[in-house]
């Protein structure tokens, strides 16, 4: 019987059913990435290695399979800004074991197991010869897929379980690690992108803490490698009013890396305060609001620098701006920081800075301070001491954790960089780890002069000038 000449009710459940196939075995048409997936894929066009750092089920897996999907097929969408190909590519997904890639990357990509294959981020119309692989049931050793310039892409399957021998082999294009790889998988893969000019990018969740592979993205991380940090509460498709029920379900010593994306460290973290004790919605500082900047120097680690506002009020410190850059000269840096305390083209933000900035620069002669002094910042005159001459680092951090635990230091929500840092900030058999800490110690050495925190000039500012009590700074002991 014809389409046309069947009952109407029964051409409609037709066409329904047509379309849901068409949704289930064409994801790709439909994929609408949050911001952080977004920021992961435009990445791609940039740096040659990637990492999508979440907690569980926030979509890591699945953003890693669609973009692979993409460069398989060719179709990227208008709003893709990432790396493209215009010709078929040699792929490799891969992940712990045979059956964890089965169960993860070949799902994503192709569709569950005990499912005919087509229902994953690659349309079904676009596949074509396949061969199993031996060993794991189920698991594909490699499949073509449709490229729109009208060759065949190869996707294989791979699993760290192989050992790196098994990884030695041809140059590819794109490489897929789902789950964290080891250090010798992880190398005997980039060598594979040599000769193609290829890249690799990694989705997992950290519980393995600060490994060697970890630690190249956020400590070492280069021109070359890029990380993006997907939490729970990026995830869109997870409501509001469960994320704190699904964070609560998780071992406490697993709760920051299963939801943030924060690699386990354990008792070694410096600051053990949850984001949202600390963060804040940005908002209009009042002019009477003392304030100071601080700033930490650098070249191979970054320079870094915080706007404070200090509510003299209540004694509570707001770090309203964050700003962190490697291999940058101090004209630049102080051109940026200039702007945070200028009113009416006058410079007025006093600066706290470190004792090296009393070291003499081998080319200039000068002080890293006096060189700053002379591009126009306004550094104080003397370097960050507590009120009694010391400076003490333990005193320094104690003193912020106690502001963070009692509501005396806010950080507003939007600086990310800072909020990186700070999950990550711990030591290493007993000692600071003296990485990855430049936002933190502006922040301290800010802190630690509190004292000549100012407020904009009346002169430059409109409203009547409102006086405050100056309440005591308190300090918690070393």
């Amino acid at each position: 019987m014809k389409f046309t000449d069947l009952p109407e009710n029964q051409q409609l459940l037709l066409l329904l059913r047509e379309q849901q196939t068409r949704n289930e075995t064409d994801q790709l048409r439909h994929y609408r990435p949050y911001p952080k997936q977004v920021e992961f894929h435009t990445a791609g066009a940039t740096f040659k290695e990637r990492l999508l750092r979440a907690g569980n089920q926030n979509g890591k897996t699945f953003a890693g399979g669609m973009e692979l999907a993409y460069h398989l097929t060719g179709l990227y969408p208008d709003w893709w800004q990432g790396r493209r190909w215009d010709r078929p590519i040699m792929a490799w997904a891969s992940s712990d074991t045979g059956e964890t890639t089965r169960d993860n990357p070949q799902r994503a990509l192709l569709g569950p197991v005990g499912e005919e294959i087509g229902v994953g981020s690659i349309p079904r119309r676009l596949l074509g010869t396949k061969k199993a692989a031996v060993g794991v049931a189920d698991l594909l050793d490699y499949i073509k897929v449709r490229h729109v310039s009208g060759g065949w892409s190869t996707l294989r399957f791979k699993y760290y379980a192989q050992g790196r021998q098994k990884w030695q082999g041809p140059p590819i294009d794109v490489i897929w690690y789902d789950e964290e790889p080891p250090p010798d998988i992880y190398s005997e893969g980039t060598a594979r992108l040599i000769a193609t000019g290829g890249m690799e990018y990694t989705t997992f969740t950290p519980l393995l803490g600060m490994s060697e592979v970890v630690r190249q993205f956020l400590k070492d991380p280069g021109p070359d490698r890029h990380d993006t940090n997907m939490t729970i509460h990026d995830a869109e498709h997870i409501p509001v009013e469960e994320r704190e029920r699904i964070i609560a379900g998780f071992p406490p010593h697993e709760r920051e890396a299963r939801s943030q994306g924060i690699p386990i460290l354990g008792s070694g973290r410096i600051f053990p305060i949850g984001d949202s004790v600390i963060s804040i919605e940005p908002f209009p500082i009042p002019a009477y609001f003392a304030r100071i900047g601080g700033i930490d120097f650098g070249w191979d680690h970054p320079t870094a620098a915080v706007e404070l506002a200090w509510d003299r009020d209540n004694d509570v410190v707001y770090v309203t701006k964050a700003y962190r850059r490697s291999e940058t000269p101090v004209l630049t840096h102080a051109a940026t920081l200039k702007t945070w305390g200028q009113l009416n083209n006058e410079q007025w933000l006093p600066w706290s800075w470190p004792h090296d900035g009393l070291q003499h620069d081998k080319g200039s002669g000068q002080g890293l301070a006096a060189q700053y002094r002379k591009h126009g910042l306004k550094l104080l005159k003397d370097r960050a001491t507590f009120p009694d001459g010391s400076n003490g680092v333990e005193a320094g951090l104690m003193d912020m954790l106690d502001r963070m635990e009692t509501g005396r230091l806010k950080v507003f929500n939007h600086l990310e960089e800072w909020f990186d840092e700070f999950r990550l900030y711990h030591r290493k058999d007993g000692k600071v780890e003296k990485e990855y800490d430049d936002l933190m110690s502006a922040t301290r050495y800010g802190i630690m002069m509190l004292r000549k925190a100012k407020t904009p000039p009346s002169r430059l500012r409109s409203g009547p000038k409102v006086k405050t009590a100056i309440r005591p700074r308190r300090r918690a002991s070393a």
